[in-house]
């Protein structure tokens, strides 16, 4: 018996949402651009909407959601590979299956940076997110800052150490708790 449409839509959306972020970044280590990632998720997302009901409760969502995205990205490749920049299918199988391999670290080192980042003071935050933004300059981020170039340099370079170790003492001890 197929479930309600009401418990089938907050079935699929906690699921999507609980894995939207990792199947992205699947899909975007299998494919040259962004863009390209970006127009394959939003078929994958349909086709896991449309294929909701073949999945089964006791399966890993995820995994299924790989399985589906690989396909997708193997079609995305049939259809463009008369490009020379799309990589062979033996190659995105091989690409696919260290991704799957690899996605439990990359998860923990995503959720340590988060935890990791919100320790940091929020003009911090801001301060190192607005370095990685296009169009911003470090002279003007360094001007905010009451820094020289050379000093905002300096401390960008601290910030990420200390994240860095941040993250890795998390990791070590979720994996020796």
């Amino acid at each position: 018996m197929l479930m309600s449409d009401t418990s089938r839509h907050t079935r699929f959306l906690r699921e999507f949402a609980c894995h939207e972020e990792a199947i992205r970044a699947y899909v975007r280590r299998l494919v040259p651009t962004r863009c390209d990632a970006d127009d394959i998720f939003q078929e994958i997302a349909i086709v896991l909407w449309e294929k909701l009901d073949e999945f089964r409760q006791e399966e890993n969502f995820r995994s299924w959601a790989f399985g589906i995205a690989r396909y997708k990205v193997l079609s995305w490749l049939r259809d463009k590979g008369r490009r020379r920049m799309v990589l062979d299918a033996d190659v995105i199988e091989l690409i696919a299956e260290e991704s799957e391999r690899e996605d439990p670290y990359l998860e923990m080192q995503r959720k340590a940076f988060d935890s990791c980042f919100d320790k940091i003071p929020a003009e911090h935050q801001q301060l190192m997110t607005a370095a990685y933004q296009p169009n911003v300059t470090i002279q003007e981020l360094a001007a905010t800052s009451g820094r020289t170039k050379a000093g905002f340099y300096q401390w960008l370079y601290r910030m990420r150490q200390m994240l860095l170790e941040c993250i890795q003492r998390t990791i070590a001890s979720e994996a020796n708790p």
